[in-house]
């Protein structure tokens, strides 16, 4: 067990997983406030370091690529106050940090945890229902329907367009972006019935952000959304293929129907099939193992193997 306090938070590892607990600090943005505890599995992290300074030093964790949703919906682009990975460390306690750094190191060395990216989110984002008001706007997500409801510094030509309702289901893609130099950021949610090129100030399914503090908390949103939609990185899903319509047996004392004829046995042909349905049935066990298909996902596609043979 490794642990450590600072005015940010609280970081434990136990082995198995890395507990981050946000602190009361008024240095801890909104967001990372709102975001709450988050518990990161030591199979999502890639790597952790510790980054020493004359005052303090800073705790940083390296997550695999894919393998949280908030990191996948902002791309990087939280601000230090908004990050839940990384935590400021005060020189006398350093010592502390580098012993935290070494117990991670060890277990992910241990455990052989690759570092390649994920096909699936190992972090489950934030919890919903959540609403953040920030920007032009109020977000809200209860899990499966978006809404937005503007506010004061709304542009009018977008607030005419009223509240807007729409389900994750229509959403093709998250877009975030971070204010940059003069340049506003935004939170654009991309739906495929509804294509726009507005700028984010015009976009009624878009909302614009300024840089201010309670603006992360739009990230957050955007983390919610993304863990329910699926994986870019996921593969697809085939079910297996349709067994062939059974042929109809003649009923006593008529004529059997014309059909095609019915290919010759071949020695070993059943043994060829056993062999199908064995490899068949590894795949399936790989992908379930790897963590592509859920539990109940093989369940149905071995039962719809093992009736197609």
């Amino acid at each position: 067990m490794a642990e450590i306090t600072q005015k940010d938070g609280t970081w434990t590892f136990d082995g198995e997983a890395v507990r981050i607990v946000p602190g009361r600090d008024k240095s801890v943005g909104p967001a990372r406030v709102a975001l709450g505890e988050v518990v990161v599995p030591l199979t999502a992290l890639s790597g952790i370091a510790f980054e020493a300074g004359r005052k303090s030093g800073r705790l940083r964790l390296r997550l695999r690529e894919g393998s949280d949703p908030l990191l996948q919906a902002v791309g990087g682009q939280l601000p230090d106050a908004a990050d839940p990975y990384q935590l400021s460390v005060e020189a006398d306690r350093s010592g502390v940090a580098e012993y935290f750094v070494d117990e991670v190191r060890n277990a992910l060395l241990l455990e052989q945890v690759p570092s390649t990216p994920c096909y699936r989110y190992l972090l489950p984002g934030p919890a919903v229902p959540l609403s953040a008001s920030a920007g032009d706007a109020t977000a809200s997500f209860d899990g499966e329907t978006i809404r937005l409801e503007w506010n004061w510094k709304t542009e009018e030509s977008k607030k005419s367009a009223g509240t807007q309702v729409f389900s994750v289901a229509d959403v093709d893609a998250v877009e975030w972006l971070w204010p940059g130099g003069l340049e506003n950021g935004y939170l654009r949610f991309v739906i495929a019935k509804a294509p726009t090129k507005a700028p984010p100030k015009y976009d009624p399914r878009a909302v614009e952000i300024y840089g201010f503090k309670k603006d992360p908390l739009m990230a957050l949103v955007a983390a919610a959304v993304t863990a329910r939609m699926p994986h870019p990185a996921a593969p697809p899903v085939t079910a297996p293929a349709a067994p062939p319509a059974p042929s109809v047996a003649a009923a006593p004392g008529s004529a059997a129907l014309p059909g095609p004829a019915a290919p010759a046995a071949t020695a070993g042909g059943s043994g060829s099939d056993h062999d199908a349905l064995l490899r068949r049935l590894r795949e399936l066990g790989e992908l379930h193992r790897d963590g592509i298909l859920t539990d109940e996902e093989f369940t149905v596609a071995k039962q719809a193997l093992l009736r197609h043979f």
